[in-house]
């Protein structure tokens, strides 16, 4: 995928970018989010309208991690849409997430636990001398 850009502020774009989406066959909603840097983590729960969406019957919800890469040049932003299915290589994304949608990427989701894990040891030199 390719990155879109447009005239507007980074707040305006991260606004438009965690706003519920109402398609025909399902509707998605941004159940939570965090900015790291220039990275826009969010959990999308999908709630389907059509059998067979995702493999669900209708009113079914399932979710997933999505990862905004963000980026301005000159008066305009734009962002680049990842998910965890695409494996993003940022690994940023609170812990918390990868409880709140099922596994898509293994690979990915270990690189997010050891990014933590090493982290939380810079930031605690006691427990390194452990």
């Amino acid at each position: 995928m390719g990155w879109y850009f447009s005239r507007q502020t980074r707040a305006q774009l991260i606004e438009k970018l965690v706003q519920p989406l109402e398609g025909e066959r399902a509707r998605y909603e941004v159940i939570a989010r965090s900015i790291r840097g220039n990275v826009l983590w969010s959990v999308v729960r999908i709630t389907v309208k059509e059998a067979g969406i995702f493999g669900l019957d209708i009113g079914e919800t399932t979710s997933f991690i999505r990862c905004d890469l963000l980026q301005g040049c000159g008066q305009e932003w734009g962002h680049k849409p990842l998910e965890e299915g695409m494996h993003p290589y940022y690994y940023s994304c609170p812990l918390r997430y990868l409880d709140m949608a099922p596994e898509q990427c293994q690979e990915w989701r270990e690189g997010v636990r050891d990014y933590h894990a090493r982290r939380n040891a810079r930031n605690n030199p006691v427990a390194m001398a452990n």
